[in-house]
């Protein structure tokens, strides 16, 4: 069904489940027509001079033309033009694709041989499952343990690689109700085929029914509150244990960059080079300080990349980024980040 609740035009598969599925399938079947009639033409030409040329036929061949300078500029330009056309019309749906919304809900995904870790917002975590509310913008914030990975929900008729050492995102809304397949479309190794998952999309009475009756990590346990599993307040968590407010504090006398405003500002490297500080900006500062060190700053920092998962890694830059922009909502702040 689209945003409007009707269902799809043209959708070649069973399946079409997401706001861009419907784009996805027009413009697939726009390139099919294109090429079919562009084969079919060749076909009838072939055939037909083949047959009108063959040998012992009574035939004209005096005088054949030296050029057609008329035939060739229009084989070469007219399907440059259709080429063109389809280019503009294919990047116009991507870019669209990659605009996040104000409202968009974000959704924090591990890839590790041979699962899918899912992190909600609100602290509750998933494996190989992930329950979204029908027509919810969501942004997916993916990440790698290990290998590249390709997160791809052929009902969406979306695909991403999981690449190792940085994020990559996909903003999208469902827009069916059901159990849609997740696969991974990167060989990651010997159990690669069984890297399978489900996104199970739900009305919004049964959304809020399932988060009532899914567990919070601290539910059973004397741990946080639903609000303290927040991957924000995990993020904090994290930030405390590893004592970084000891060199960026205010009051430290390290005098290291205050991370307070940081997020979404621009930093200027050794060299010269001015980077955005977004998510993987921060993961890099993070498990490598020294790889980029700030200008004017000395590279004392040491790297945590033994003592972080790339669970904790995605909590620690969502609290940077919650205290980066107080104003921003997370989605908003990841949707600068993907326009980038």
């Amino acid at each position: 069904m689209n945003d409007n609740g009707s269902p799809p035009l043209f959708s070649l598969l069973d399946q079409s489940a997401s706001s861009i599925a419907h784009r996805t399938d027009i413009l697939f079947l726009a390139m099919l027509l294109l090429c079919g009639a562009m084969a079919l033409v060749l076909a009838v030409l072939v055939i037909f001079f083949s047959v009108r040329y063959r040998a012992g036929a009574r035939v004209d061949r005096s005088h054949p033309p030296s050029n057609a300078r008329g035939l060739e500029a229009t084989w070469t330009l007219a399907p440059l033009l259709l080429f063109m056309g389809i280019f503009v019309w294919a990047a116009h749906d991507s870019v669209a694709a990659r605009r996040v919304p104000a409202d968009a809900l974000p959704v924090y995904v591990v890839g590790k041989q041979w699962m899918w870790k899912i992190q909600h917002a609100d602290g509750r975590q998933e494996i190989n499952e992930l329950h979204l509310p029908v027509g919810q913008p969501i942004v997916l914030v993916l990440a790698s343990q290990d290998v590249i990975h390709d997160f791809y929900v052929p009902a969406f008729r979306l695909k991403q690689d999981v690449v190792p050492g940085r994020y990559t995102h996909l903003s999208f809304t469902p827009t069916q109700v059901g159990d849609f397949r997740v696969l991974c479309s990167e060989y990651c190794g010997t159990e690669h085929a069984a890297m399978l998952g489900h996104v199970v999309v739900m009305s919004r009475t049964d959304y809020a029914r399932w988060q009532d009756q899914a567990p919070l990590p601290g539910a059973a346990t004397d741990g946080p509150t639903a609000d303290d599993d927040s991957p924000q307040r995990l993020g904090q968590a994290i930030y405390q244990r590893l004592a970084c407010a000891s060199c960026h504090g205010a009051d430290s006398s390290v005098h290291a960059p205050s991370l307070q405003g940081l997020y979404g500002s621009r930093a200027t490297l050794e060299g010269g080079t001015r980077v955005v500080a977004d998510d993987n900006y921060l993961r890099e500062a993070i498990v490598a300080p020294k790889e980029h060190p700030v200008q004017g700053q000395p590279a004392l920092m040491p790297s945590f990349a033994s003592q972080l998962s790339e669970e904790d890694l995605q909590n620690l830059v969502a609290y940077l980024r919650s205290i980066g922009d107080r104003q921003a909502s997370p989605s908003t702040a990841l949707g600068a980040e993907v326009a980038r």
